[in-house]
């Protein structure tokens, strides 16, 4: 027997120590109990559905879409930090990444993993679906410019969102909004 034979796929999907999950046009496929279990569903129950029943809001889950196309359209791969809910309305940071399995169409088919990061990172001020979607952007290091160019708004529009960031957590500075998102202890 070689190698490859003695290598159960399905139970190191089913096993993995992350959510995992396979979609297709973001259809929910196949997915773990760890996917399951950290949304707060029955895996079953995750089977058949669109990805937005993961997402605080159908606009958020829109833009998403929108906004990793080109990036797993040039790299076939994306990879964020962003706010997501579970079944019970909670919502928590995650990391998700995934690859594009049809280079020529991004939604297609792809594999997803997810990582709940509330136990680093808990969402603690209540936001809108702009500053999640902003928050997530500065947590990945973007800056204003960036973040405007790559949502479609004015670098104003995004200065004016992270100033009311700024006073949600009580930051004085960008980096301290930052650490703050992180959830680092100065």
């Amino acid at each position: 027997m070689n190698v490859a034979q003695a290598i159960n796929f399905e139970t190191i999907f089913q096993q993995a120590p992350v959510g995992m999950c396979v979609s297709q046009n973001r259809i929910i496929r196949a997915c773990n109990d760890d996917l399951a279990n950290m949304f707060g569903y029955q895996k079953e129950a995750l089977l058949g559905q669109s990805f937005l029943v993961l997402y605080p809001t159908p606009d958020e889950f829109e833009r998403t879409g929108t906004r990793i196309t080109p990036i797993m359209n040039t790299k076939g791969y994306y990879s964020d930090e962003r706010i997501m809910m579970r079944a019970n309305r909670e919502l928590f940071w995650c990391h998700v990444s995934g690859r594009g399995l049809h280079k020529e169409d991004a939604h297609a088919a792809g594999i997803w993993t997810f990582e709940d990061l509330s136990s680093k990172r808990s969402v603690t001020a209540e936001l809108t679906p702009r500053e999640r979607e902003i928050a997530a952007l500065l947590v990945e290091g973007k800056t204003s410019k960036l973040i405007a160019r790559q949502i479609g708004l004015s670098p104003r529009t995004v200065e004016m969102h992270r100033a009311k960031l700024m006073r949600k957590f009580t930051a004085a500075t960008s980096s301290e909004l930052v650490h703050k998102l992180l959830r680092i202890v100065n």
